[in-house]
């Protein structure tokens, strides 16, 4: 007979746990406290960089932060750091580009070689995105 009490007891948490509360429980008592709400926020910069004369990438382009303009039209320092909990995606001439063959760190974009060409006046775009979150209760 005890043991069929205490399987109820463990019903009710569950089923108060997908409705997004939670039992205490002391001795006898039960007291339904709020579980807390976690909001995702995300994070995007975008920084743009028009170069002057074709980029030849058969040995690869690092290409400073420096050089680059924000969202605001204000020249940049550094990129926005996008570790651990985000990532950063390259748009050349408006079309995003494989992962494989660039990398982002906050001083500069490294464009691996490959046996291609950037021309001149085409947009390099860089989108960093990062994530936190906030518990409200």
């Amino acid at each position: 007979m005890e043991d069929h009490k205490k399987h109820k007891k463990i019903m009710r948490v569950y089923d108060c746990h997908t409705k997004r509360r939670k039992f205490v429980c002391k001795s006898n008592e039960m007291k339904i406290i709020d579980a807390p709400v976690v909001s995702i926020i995300p994070t995007v910069k975008r920084y743009f960089y028009i170069p002057e004369a074709t980029m030849d990438l058969t040995r690869g382009a690092t290409i400073s932060s420096t050089l680059f303009t924000n969202d605001d039209g204000n020249q940049t320092t550094e990129f926005m750091s996008f570790t651990p909990n985000g990532y950063a995606n390259l748009h050349i001439n408006g079309v995003i580009q494989e992962g494989g063959i660039y990398t982002v760190n906050t001083n500069s974009l490294i464009i691996n070689p490959v046996n291609s060409r950037i021309s001149a006046m085409t947009p390099i775009i860089v989108e960093v995105l990062t994530f936190s979150s906030k518990l409200s209760y």
